[in-house]
């Protein structure tokens, strides 16, 4: 399968996951439909957007392709038409955002990549494309960005992007590859959130000190 196509598909779903999670919490906050439709648009482009920008791609796929804001729309239409289905799910902004994470960690990856950006760029922007949609959500709702605590997030687009880059050196990027990457770099996200996984902080060390000074 052509390598393009692979990258479209799965920036695309990538596009529509994030996009769900935009338009759920825009709903949460009781928007309007403007307004979900702008966050919702504004999620699902931002982290590619903020990609591009950095590899000097422009105008940005995001705002040059129609793809893009179709499929921003279709996600916001479909959460305001399923909302009460949506709601019966545990968690569903996280879920989404958990899948658009994987999916854009290997995206942003592989575009670097495509345009001859060394590994440590192609890691790096498969990052920011993973958690610019997320991170400008929770600015624009006024939460606090996952990136910022103490979360398994950043660290799981970096390991997804990571993986995608060296099967890519090793000759062994693949359609599979690319999916089963995604897949991990997602499940590492779920499971950090089912198990409470944590990265360690000093914060913790110098209570544990003072706790024990007393």
């Amino acid at each position: 399968m052509d390598t393009h196509l692979i990258y479209t598909v799965i920036d695309l779903l990538g596009t529509f996951a994030f996009g769900v999670s935009g338009a759920i919490a825009a709903r949460q906050q009781r928007l309007d439909l403007f307004g979900i439709a702008t966050i919702t648009f504004i999620v699902a482009c931002g982290g590619g957007i903020l990609r591009d920008l950095c590899l000097g791609t422009l105008p940005p796929a995001g705002l040059s392709s129609w793809r893009y804001l179709i499929v921003s729309l279709i996600a916001s239409a479909w959460v305001v038409c399923a909302y009460p289905m949506v709601c019966r799910m545990k968690s569903p902004v996280q879920l989404f955002d958990s899948i658009g994470l994987g999916l854009f960690a290997v995206a942003g990856a592989k575009k670097a990549l495509a345009v001859h950006a060394g590994a440590e760029v192609a890691i790096l922007l498969g990052m920011v494309s993973a958690v610019g949609g997320g991170v400008l959500r929770d600015v624009l709702l006024s939460r606090v960005p996952s990136i910022l605590q103490r979360e398994i997030y950043a660290s799981a687009a970096l390991a997804g992007a990571g993986v995608e880059v060296l099967l890519s050196y090793n000759g062994a990027d693949s359609v599979m590859a690319s999916w089963l990457t995604a897949a991990g770099c997602t499940l590492l996200r779920l499971a950090s959130l089912r198990y409470g996984w944590r990265l360690p902080s000093t914060d913790d060390d110098s209570n544990h000190h003072g706790d024990r000074s007393h």
